[in-house]
């Protein structure tokens, strides 16, 4: 190749090579001279960054402060009565000879503040049953409590303490709360050595429904640190308001993992308002039972596109639904124009809405898609314990696998147990149950059957069937192991 030859080909890149700068530019704004563009870093500085960092950490620590002295720590004592038995009545066989041990059972957990002349929100499970309430305030001060009013059906209660001049915290609005959010929890976690604890971290997900801690369930999940103690206490937002009451945690060891759930302040707000008003919460009723959830082979089975809602099973006689010409085997699919999610998020916006008010619901009923409209009712929320024959309980413990016995103080000897702990002993389990593959083991003390306390077999083995009764699948345990508190959840 001659040097002429080599000349034009060097010439032809570098041509290119200056048209290709220009490659991505708009034509409009390229500069005549075809001088390149001055690029310019956004990197901060290191003291920009470090600025940047003490903001927002000034913002926690604000919010902190700020809500702090509205959290109270709730101590409870409970006067508790067992019947011992006696040598002499083993010997004759006569209870007469039985005498009665009383002793103090004391509680832990947490409340907030909101209203400056001493109303307090709490969950129901830190009060229920307790003889005496002692209320610690953020400077240390001790008052008794009141009881304003309960709700079990929603675990909320509401005290009062003779005080004027509180510390409030302002209520947000949880309908508003998005996944991601940050926000802080603030309690008493295992004793009253951490209270006013603070833990960060963000919402993980919201109305979370089906964890049979409830009757009505529409959780936000949040992964800041909640252990036992924190019940009761405020979930805050970024804005320094309550959205949510801490509640109960997910948990395989006892404590926190990350699953921590709060029943949402706009529920909250509406229990408390009926409770300090009327001493009652009033709930929409509307006479239908779970038929069943809608997955896909039932979809397939139904003629539906694609699964969702549920299926309606009992109706009741002369009931809202059954008035209005909702039948047995139809399939929920919207309420109010909104689609259905599951039974259960149904059932909580029904309970929520005030008796008397009209509910459009749009049903898939052969083939074709049919809107009703229902005048609620009230939910009868008194609820009938019946007593179990013995076949019918000696059934139901095949069922499940397992047999629970009374507590008894030789027993918590054996277990290492404290005098306050309370609930039934699982005495023998089968290892091929759903029970014991699920993680629940002999010795272990459940106190909670879908949030329902339980101090005697009957009343476990009354809980479990009412469960069963309402067509739940499923049994969530909450369990002392060697004096730990875990969740286990099984099949029925």
């Amino acid at each position: 190749m001659d040097r002429i030859t080599k000349g034009i080909i060097a010439a032809v890149a570098v041509a290119f090579f200056l048209i290709g700068l220009n490659i991505g530019n708009d034509p409009d704004q390229r500069s005549e001279s075809n001088e390149l563009p001055e690029f310019k870093t956004t990197t901060p500085t290191a003291g920009q960054s470090s600025n940047s960092l003490r903001d927002f950490n000034s913002a926690i620590v604000d919010i902190a402060e700020r809500t702090n002295p509205t959290v109270v720590t709730i101590n409870t004592t409970q006067t508790v009565r067992q019947r011992q038995r006696s040598p002499f009545s083993f010997f004759f066989d006569d209870p007469r000879f039985d005498q009665e041990r009383e002793f103090q059972r004391q509680g832990l957990g947490s409340g907030v503040i909101v209203s400056e002349d001493g109303y307090i929100i709490t969950n129901n499970h830190v009060i229920d049953n307790a003889d005496k309430i002692k209320i610690t305030l953020y400077n240390g001060d001790e008052l008794d409590a009141e009881i304003i009013g309960t709700d079990p059906a929603s675990d909320i209660a509401v005290l009062k303490i003779d005080h004027n001049n509180l510390s409030a915290i302002p209520l947000g609005d949880s309908d508003e709360l998005r996944v991601g959010e940050m926000v802080l929890a603030i309690g008493s976690p295992l004793g009253n050595q951490f209270a006013h604890s603070v833990s960060m971290g963000i919402v993980s997900a919201s109305g979370r429904s089906g964890l049979r801690l409830n009757d009505f369930e529409n959780y936000i999940q949040t992964d800041a640190a909640i252990n036992p103690g924190n019940s009761g206490g405020p979930l805050i937002n970024v804005d320094g308001e309550l959205i949510g009451i801490n509640t109960a945690i997910a948990s395989r060891s006892g404590g926190n993992q990350g699953l921590g759930f709060a029943i949402p302040i706009n529920m909250a707000r509406n229990v408390m308002e009926a409770l300090i008003t009327d001493g009652r919460v009033a709930r929409g009723y509307l006479g239908i039972s779970l038929g069943g959830e809608v997955d896909r082979t039932m979809a397939r089975a139904l003629g539906m596109e694609n699964p969702r809602g549920f299926v309606i099973g009992d109706v009741v006689e002369d009931g809202p639904a059954a008035k209005a010409g909702l039948q047995e085997g139809d399939v929920v699919v919207e309420l109010n124009g909104q689609r259905v999610r599951d039974f259960y998020d149904f059932r909580v916006t029904i309970a929520n809405s005030q008796p008397g008010t009209e509910v459009d619901i749009t049903v898939f009923r052969d083939g074709e898609t049919k809107k009703f409209t229902v005048k609620l009712g009230e939910l009868d929320t008194e609820q009938i314990a019946e007593e179990m024959s013995s076949s019918d309980r000696e059934e139901l413990r095949e069922q499940l696998g397992f047999t629970v016995v009374e507590l008894t103080d030789n027993i918590r000897r054996q277990l290492n147990l404290q005098s306050q702990a309370f609930g039934v002993v699982v005495s023998e389990i089968n290892e091929s149950s759903g029970a014991y593959s699920q993680g629940l083991r002999r010795g272990d003390v459940i106190s909670q059957v879908a949030g329902t306390s339980v101090t005697q077999p009957d009343e476990f083995y009354g809980a479990v069937q009412a469960l069963i009764d309402e067509g739940n699948e499923v049994a969530l345990l909450r369990v002392n192991r060697q004096g730990r508190n875990i969740f286990v959840a099984f099949e029925l």
